[in-house]
């Protein structure tokens, strides 16, 4: 069997350091021994989609990960829309929208209160109801829910993607107006959409304040979910499906549809699996069933959003214990895979996830492991943030990522070959051989 490679992604690993803590980060106060072993068993190294700094989006991250220039990239709402099963075409506008309490603050403008209100599903399809289609301008704008308090907005006729967001994410903040990018704002399209998305806005707040829905809520002291925001406006593009690009059939295990969305941009087959309380168990299950699947795939992808997650709950103590309960899940799935003699394990991450702060995100680089056949060993002893800065994978950047794994896999093409029209990284590509014309002519001398 050739190598293949099974990438553990622990997304929003890294983490900064807390007095809480004794001055370290939740990896390094963790009590993580598989993943130690790991460390130690491999090659290490400090991990950044983009520039140092630079706080990265998952979905972002990812696409860079998988070796995508962002040039490519289509945007979130994009994504998410096929990751939730919608039908885009190449003029489709997706965002993504959610339901949010407002008030009436000074100049006519809202101001949110509450950015995740807590509903029922029959009240938010029926809020979904009310809202769910709207023409203005030859734009169609149409709600699709998702999850919760969640949806998806698309826009079809003469829209574009390069609209400013109107979730200003922090509570106490004004909604924000939906305006064009600077160097889009002449353009036509760009225009239409702003004032139409804007208008939409203005009335859905103007439709859902008296709707039955909130009329009961306030008669139960409940506040009201009166106000829609959007945000990461996005659109297809014109992209080279992951096994024309790497020579590697890839498959993806995650439960976020944003991550369904970027395997079925990239050509990757994705496999839709759900979180529970026990995410070591989840991510122990994901990774037997990863097992099994390299029967037939050459790259797989297993996700887990817990450390993020457990980041966003602002407790490092308790993104501490999630880490301890993800490393007991490795090891309950690792020793059939250290079992496969030609597999390259990676364990990586997509950026870091502060566990204080106001940050959603934060651009610190974060830890990366290479185990598998022919891996230089170096002298790490244990897997965070800190120690992995000394090892011999040294700092990997963007797409970089792929390259290693391609070179791991004994894929690496010698940078100058041309054995197709197209200079792809990997070998051997998929060349056309040679036919002889006149296979019967003796050759001349």
């Amino acid at each position: 069997m050739s190598k293949k490679c099974i990438m553990i992604l622990l997304d929003g690993v890294g983490d900064r350091s807390y007095p809480e803590l004794g001055h370290l980060t939740p990896l390094q106060a963790a009590q993580t021994p598989v993943l130690d072993q790991l460390a130690r068993d491999g090659a290490n190294g400090l991990f950044h989609a983009a520039l140092q700094g630079q706080a990265l989006p998952s979905e972002n991250a990812h696409f860079a990960m998988f070796g995508y220039d962002m040039d490519a990239f289509p945007g979130r709402g994009a994504l998410e829309a096929l990751g939730a099963g919608l039908r885009l075409d190449a003029t489709t506008v997706a965002l993504l929208a959610h339901f949010v309490t407002v008030e009436p603050s000074s100049h006519a403008t809202l101001r949110l209160v509450d950015g995740k209100p807590e509903a029922s599903d029959k009240e938010i399809r029926s809020l979904v109801q009310a809202i769910g289609d709207y023409t203005d301008s030859g734009v169609c704008i149409r709600l699709h829910h998702t999850h919760g308090f969640r949806g998806i907005l698309t826009l079809s006729g003469d829209v574009a993607p390069f609209v400013t967001d109107s979730d200003p994410i922090t509570e106490g903040l004004p909604i924000m107006a939906i305006l064009p990018w600077q160097q889009f704002a002449e353009v036509p399209e760009t225009l239409n959409t702003a004032r139409t998305l804007g208008s939409y806005l203005e009335w859905v707040h103007h439709t859902l304040k008296n709707h039955p829905v909130n009329i009961a809520r306030r008669k139960k002291g409940r506040p009201p979910i009166n106000g829609l925001v959007t945000q990461r406006a996005g659109r297809l593009k014109k992209v080279t499906p992951f096994a024309e690009k790497f020579g590697l059939l890839g498959l993806s295990i995650a439960s976020g549809i944003v991550y369904h969305g970027l395997a079925a941009y990239i050509g990757m087959d994705a496999m839709k699996t759900e979180d529970t309380a026990r995410p070591g168990a989840d991510l122990s299950r994901r990774l037997k069933t990863a097992l099994k699947a390299l029967e037939n795939y050459d790259f797989i992808h297993v996700h887990t959003k817990m450390p993020d997650a457990a980041g966003h709950m602002k407790d490092p103590g308790y993104k501490t214990k999630v880490l301890e309960m993800l490393d007991r899940g490795i090891g309950n799935a690792l020793k059939p895979l250290l079992a496969e003699t030609d597999l390259l394990i990676v364990v990586a991450a997509d950026h870091s996830t502060p566990s204080a702060g106001p940050l959603i995100h934060s651009g610190e680089p974060v830890p990366l492991i290479f185990h598998g056949p022919g891996i230089r060993r170096d002298t790490i002893m244990q897997y965070d943030e800190i120690s992995a800065a000394g090892g011999a994978l040294g700092f990997v950047r963007g797409k970089e990522l792929m390259y290693l794994i391609l070179n791991h896999l004994d894929r690496a093409k010698l940078h100058g070959l041309m054995d197709t029209p197209v200079d792809q990284p990997y070998w051997p590509g998929n060349a056309i051989a040679l036919r002889l014309v006149n296979p019967n002519t003796k050759s001349l001398r």
